[in-house]
């Protein structure tokens, strides 16, 4: 990691990852109460899972491990692609809203790829 990366809380990724998570959260209130234990925790729990396994990973003893953590938070993400584009494609969300997410989740992605590339190369 570079000079200045003492915490996964240094991390950009990490901390554009975990600002999505809350958005992802406020976004999904609005989705209808009959959702609350299917689309909606699904997608929350993909959101949640970005930054927590970036940070997980960056405490493991390995560079390994980490890219291994790194990867299922990208697997993650993808994840999350599908599920805000079946949201939009069911009326959960209006089209402009799924446009912020997605060029928010697709910087996060290059992110999360830039760092993989990094930590594997090292």
């Amino acid at each position: 990691m570079g000079a200045g990366i003492k915490s996964y809380r240094d991390l950009q990724v990490w901390q554009r990852g975990k600002a999505f998570a809350v958005e992802i959260y406020h976004t999904s209130n609005e989705f209808p109460k009959q959702e609350q234990y299917s689309l909606t925790d699904q997608i929350r729990r993909a959101a949640i899972s970005i930054p927590s396994n970036i940070a997980e990973g960056h405490v493991r003893p390995s560079d390994k491990a980490f890219a291994n953590h790194l990867y299922i938070a990208l697997g993650s993400a993808a994840e999350l692609d599908t599920q805000l584009e079946i949201a939009l494609e069911v009326g959960y969300l209006q089209p402009e809203t799924h446009r912020k997410l997605t060029t928010e989740l697709t910087e996060i992605i290059k992110m999360l790829r830039g760092l993989i590339k990094a930590v594997v190369c090292r």
